[in-house]
């Protein structure tokens, strides 16, 4: 065995698909995102605008977020020496806790180091607590979600993107009696588009199914208090497991699911995902508390971001380009081909100083390639023209299509 071929096989055909990705070194100044400065390989600088980032909010650079957690490092040092059931259990982590419960009117909330771990670590066990469960999932759910699925050992079905006609096929043609969980996202993240969150719960009801709902894209920034697309239709009651982010719009890191105290008991007692993981640092669960608690008072931002996200899509319409709109904060713009889309991320970078990350397979369908533009309330009307201008000369310069609207 060639160990080393191998490798040369597989990376090369990375790189001949367009598909092979770089890691871009940047360096996020305190209190200048969405400003940073990128090192090439050289060792060379050059200022950048980042526009591809999940900050979406820049709490990551909020003085309240800092505060928080500068306090807990200086009382508690770095790391939490520990798994949550062997030490690693502190104050912050509990107050945090109860912060994610109260935002989703849950009886508990479980905190996990991320979001992706909480997703593969709960779906991934559930068929534990309930034998036989058969799980029914949304075919473009995220691949955390499709990890802890793929190897819980239970049974699933797949349905259609958001298709209901599907779902309702599907749970009609399982046992009555069959325990039942619909597993889908509020936001999807690549194209942008919302979940019928009210018609699967009615179905739920309908044929006795559980409901988990991933609120990754829509923490801190939809609903009155920031607890999400749910939370904005008045729907948190009829969603049984939510899962979150302290990663995104809250700027920090970790992720959760909020649920019954019986529920969270149970996925926090039998998760190998959660038992066998070291917890959190205090400092970062202190500093999502923060957020997660300023976010719940403060409207500006999020509106702001909501404002920031409809005059980028108002300008990329203006130019003729492909742009990808189902009304939430997420822009894509549709390329089609993964050599252009790194081709003009490059030159983005490169020439104009505009850091925006190709979007190439198995992320999104081969033949949808995008270049995914993410606002925020600190990208100004200046960072704005510039972002325009660039693209205006380098959709030209690729010889691209233009058209009103790809999705």
């Amino acid at each position: 065995m060639t160990y080393d071929a191998s490798l040369d096989l597989a990376l090369n055909r990375l790189h001949e698909e367009g598909r092979y990705r770089t890691f871009i070194d940047v360096e996020r100044g305190r209190g200048n995102f969405p400003d940073a400065v990128w090192t090439r390989e050289d060792g060379t600088q050059r200022d950048v605008t980042i526009w591809c980032g999940n900050d979406y909010l820049g709490m990551g650079q909020h003085p309240a977020v800092l505060e928080a957690m500068h306090e807990a490092l200086d009382a508690t040092g770095a790391g939490s020496g520990g798994t949550r059931n062997i030490s690693g259990t502190t104050v912050y982590h509990k107050k945090l806790e109860a912060e994610l419960a109260d935002l989703h009117g849950k009886e508990a909330a479980l905190l996990f180091t991320s979001a992706y771990i909480a997703n593969d670590a709960t779906l991934s066990t559930l068929p534990k607590l309930f034998p036989g469960l058969v799980i029914l999932s949304d075919s473009l759910n995220h691949a955390s979600m499709i990890e802890g699925i793929r190897r819980n050992g239970g049974a699933k079905q797949i349905f259609k993107h958001n298709d209901l006609n599907d779902l309702r096929e599907k749970l009609q043609a399982l046992p009555a009696n069959a325990p039942k969980l619909i597993a889908f996202e509020s936001i999807y993240s690549m194209d942008g588009d919302f979940a019928p969150i009210e018609a699967i719960c009615d179905l739920a009801d309908e044929f006795g199914a559980l409901t988990y709902l991933d609120e990754v894209h829509a923490v801190g920034m939809y609903g009155p208090r920031g607890g999400g697309v749910a939370e904005r239709d008045g729907l948190m009651a009829r969603i049984d497991i939510i899962n979150g982010t302290l990663a995104k719009a809250y700027g920090v890191m970790g992720g959760y699911i909020a649920a019954s105290a019986k529920m969270c008991d149970a996925v926090r007692s039998y998760a190998p995902g959660f038992i066998f993981t070291t917890s959190l640092p205090p400092a970062v669960a202190a500093g999502a508390a923060a957020s997660v608690r300023f976010l719940k008072d403060d409207q500006t931002l999020r509106q702001q971001h909501q404002d920031g996200a409809a005059s980028l899509k108002l300008r990329l319409r203006g130019l003729g380009l492909p742009l990808i709109d189902h009304g939430s904060h997420i822009v894509p713009v549709h390329v089609g081909d993964p050599v252009k889309c790194k081709m003009i991320s490059d030159m983005l970078l490169e020439e104009y100083g505009i850091y925006v990350q190709p979007i190439n397979f198995p992320t999104v369908p081969r033949g949808t390639e995008r270049l995914r533009f993410t606002p925020s309330p600190v990208h100004n009307s200046v960072k704005v023209e510039a972002l325009i201008k660039a693209l205006d000369m380098l959709w030209g310069q690729c010889a691209l299509n233009r058209a009103e609207n790809a999705g």
